[in-house]
């Protein structure tokens, strides 16, 4: 048996046991590296001087040889793992921060793919350049003139068998005149009714009309939004800066969109005009109810309301149009409140679906706007919406029953809902005889806590009372 040399010697440093050299201190050699150790097969592979013999008592004690390794070669050591490059261990807050990154990209990108979707939907309405429009200033309040068209063209069905077909009921009238002022510094909205009957000298009627240029306002829209816009400035000195326009179908698929209304009836009602129920309003007993679309447009057109006090007796609203605005009002609060209460993307979706082929705008509302006052204005409450009736008194004449606008107060009324005077009026409003009446030239506004049409704290608007119904 093999003599083992002693402790001290080169021999004894450099001898290979199962491969595997003893080295009584690692590194004192110049071999003594990793690189160097990796792959010794033969003994007194040293090179260089022999260096000094360590002291015996000094030395420590003997390293054991390694294992064997996985692949079966005795006594050498396996490399170190080495990681691809590139690629390190990520600590547990870079993680964090990777899938934070991923969570926001997913958000942004079904944000914009949201986003895209309205820009679509949205630019299915149909827009027609608006002459006549007034320009605004970015961030400055602005003037949307909304007009309800009782055109019957494309009515087929039951529609026309409800309203009239074209040939029955010819060219457009304005069923409903109203002015939204909105002050994107305030985030407020105001809505100005105008009735319908209200007798003006008309504005940018086409010679060829044969319409008489002293009318009701909503003749003017027999020829397009255009001449009506132009009859409002002229005679109210109101600026008008954008304008939609909705058909019947509109108003039905809007309320049936937002998934019906519930309007609170104090009395039952129905539509009589000697008889005959035009708008086929008909409210059986009083009480919260709940409208659907066709409901809800049959009480906005309803010209002969009246209510049932008692069984069998019946009192009839004769304010006529004066009572529809604050009726169409009570609609439209409902809408709003329905629409903020159920506000989600399906919601959007019908919504959008439905009116977005009843609704005509001007080309200067740009679909980004509409984005912005949607985002603006989605959590608005129908009871913050300010409401204003131009103040009129009936009257008749050769154009038949009309409303006769009554000054001071519609011009006190204008700049309270304009919160500045209106600008002078180049064809002012008209008796019930066509003279014109004068406008005064001053700034006083009502407060603007008047609303409804009020003049004065004690003046009683025409068409409000117990009989109308409210949400619920």
């Amino acid at each position: 048996m093999a003599r083992r040399p002693p402790r001290g010697t080169v021999a004894g440093r450099s001898k290979l046991i199962g491969h595997a050299r003893l080295d009584p201190v690692p590194g004192s050699l110049p071999s003594d590296r990793p690189g160097d150790r990796i792959g010794l097969e033969r003994l007194g592979e040293l090179s260089g001087p022999p260096p000094t013999a360590i002291p015996t008592e000094t030395a420590p004690p003997p390293i054991e040889a390694p294992p064997e390794t996985p692949d079966g070669a005795p006594g050498v050591a396996p490399p170190p793992a080495v990681r691809p490059p590139g690629r390190r261990r990520r600590k547990a807050g870079e993680r964090v921060i990777r899938w934070a990154v991923v969570i926001v990209a997913v958000v942004l990108l079904s944000a914009g793919s949201v986003y895209g979707y309205l820009w679509w939907r949205l630019g299915q309405i149909k827009s027609i350049k608006c002459s006549a429009c007034a320009a605004v200033a970015a961030g400055a309040p602005y003037n949307v003139l909304i007009v309800g068209s009782d055109s019957r063209a494309g009515d087929t069905g039951a529609a026309a068998q409800a309203f009239g077909s074209a040939s029955q009921v010819a060219g457009q009238r304005s069923d409903t005149i109203k002015i939204l002022h909105i002050d994107p510094a305030t985030d407020s909205a105001k809505l100005l009714s105008i009735p319908r009957d209200t007798y003006v000298a008309l504005s940018g009627m086409p010679s060829n009309t044969g319409l008489a240029t002293d009318n009701k306002i909503n003749t003017a829209f027999n020829s397009g939004p255009i001449p009506l816009i132009e009859t409002i400035q002229n005679t109210f000195g109101i600026p008008i800066n954008h304008f939609v326009i909705t058909s019947f179908s509109g108003v039905i698929d809007l309320v049936n969109a937002v998934g019906g209304i519930n309007l609170d009836f104090p009395y039952p009602v129905r539509d009589n005009d000697q008889g005959n129920n035009n708008s086929g309003l008909s409210i059986t007993h009083s009480g919260c109810q709940a409208l659907n679309g066709t409901m809800a447009l049959a009480l906005a057109r309803s010209r002969y309301y009246e209510y049932e006090v008692r069984p069998g007796v019946w009192y009839y609203d004769s304010s006529s149009d004066l009572g529809r605005i604050q009726r169409q009002n009570a609609i439209i609060e409902a809408v709003i409140d329905k629409a903020k209460s159920s506000y989600n993307p399906l919601r959007v979706n019908a919504f959008l679906s439905s009116i977005v082929h009843d609704i005509t705008k001007d080309d200067g509302m740009s679909i980004s706007m509409m984005i912005s006052l949607a985002q603006r204005y989605h959590a608005f409450s129908g009871s913050a919406l300010q409401t204003f009736t131009l103040p009129t008194l009936g009257a008749t004449n050769s154009a038949g029953d009309v409303e006769v606008v009554q000054e001071p107060a519609a011009q006190q009324m204008i700049s309270s809902f304009l919160g500045t005077s209106p600008k002078t009026a180049v064809t002012p409003p008209l008796d019930a005889y066509g003279s014109p009446i004068p406008v005064p030239s001053t700034s006083t506004t009502v407060p603007t806590s008047q609303t409804g049409g009020a003049t004065s704290p004690t003046t009683t608007v025409p068409g409000t009372g117990p009989f109308n119904p409210t949400p619920c």
